[in-house]
């Protein structure tokens, strides 16, 4: 959909942030294309599935959205929530006097599902990627030394003294007496764009400068990409989106494992575990159980009676 302003005009484009676990870990859906670089971003840059809204296509936004992924990444979406409207001024444009809005999209989809996808499409290769991939730093079980080593240091050379500055760095990233909050995803990777940390700040391309800056993305899609990072950690506490990406039945370690990936923090096991029997979120599978290394595990599913029973459904972590 193209709207004139004035004598400006803007289309208006949909990006789905498609996610699923995989190796235990939370994987976005990616259309990786090649050509020539330009103004839009680097050759091979990943991007978002994304497109034009076209109302005489398609009734709603969720619709056109649905209709888009399935034919640039041949794959089916099911749970799907509306995430941000993008559109700060020069954020992205087709012409010289065209500018772009976006409205960013969360869906989830279960493992089984995102294994029987990804390759073609009509948009580009289509890959399944970690999203740490992308925010290396995001991943606190395993980025502790990556933020003291080489995000800290660069860091306190822009702040150069300024009280604001320093504060904000110590808020994003849980510096000194500051705690570390899972859900600033958006925030830790603006000022980092602020400070020029990151490659899409820079003048002259996409090009990654540093091991721990994260793969670039084209266009803002790796904002989009933290926002969505940041509300599905968010809802975790509230919502029982984590079964949305389990298969149907699974394991209370299982279970723990894809909670901590998403969040990016260790649980406390006990606690987890107490949690999950205290608010009755799963029901035993009777007579069947997972071989592991130790004693056979307990097989479990969602209980989704607790959907219609309970409007507030979630997680408090309570990180080990």
């Amino acid at each position: 959909m193209r709207q004139k302003t004035g004598d400006k005009s803007f289309a208006l484009s949909l990006d789905a942030v498609l996610v699923a676990m995989r190796d235990n870990l939370p994987h976005v859906l990616l259309i990786e294309e090649g050509g020539a670089a330009g103004a839009a971003g680097a050759a091979g840059a990943a991007r978002l599935p994304s497109g034009t809204f076209r109302p005489e296509r398609h009734r709603t936004l969720e619709a056109a959205l649905r209709a888009l992924v399935s034919e640039q990444t041949s794959h089916a979406l099911d749970y799907v929530e509306q995430l941000y409207t993008f559109g700060d001024r020069g954020r992205l444009k087709t012409s010289a006097e065209e500018n772009v809005i976006s409205i960013g999209y969360l869906a989830l989809t279960k493992t089984e599902s995102a294994e029987n996808s990804g390759g073609g499409g009509s948009g580009g290769e289509t890959r399944w990627r970690d999203w740490y991939r992308f925010f290396p730093w995001e991943d606190r079980r395993r980025s502790r030394e990556i933020v003291e080593a080489e995000i800290v240091p660069p860091l306190r050379r822009w702040a150069c003294g300024s009280a604001d500055r320093i504060a904000r760095a110590h808020l994003c990233f849980g510096l000194e007496e500051t705690v570390w909050d899972e859900e600033k995803v958006l925030e830790r990777y603006e000022l980092l764009f602020e400070a020029g940390l990151v490659s899409e700040a820079r003048r002259g391309g996409l090009a990654r400068a540093e091991a721990w800056d994260g793969a670039p993305m084209r266009h803002d899609h790796r904002r989009i990409l933290a926002t969505a990072m940041g509300r599905l950690r968010g809802k975790l506490k509230y919502r029982p989106v984590v079964f949305e990406l389990m298969p149907e039945s699974f394991t209370l370690s299982e279970l723990q494992s894809a909670v901590e990936a998403i969040a990016g923090i260790t649980l406390h096991k006990q606690n987890f575990r107490r949690l999950i029997e205290r608010e009755r979120l799963v029901e035993r599978l009777s007579g069947s159980a997972r071989k592991t290394r130790g004693r056979p595990a307990s097989l479990v599913r969602f209980r989704r009676a607790l959907l219609a029973e309970r409007p507030r459904l979630g997680l408090r972590l309570g990180k080990g």
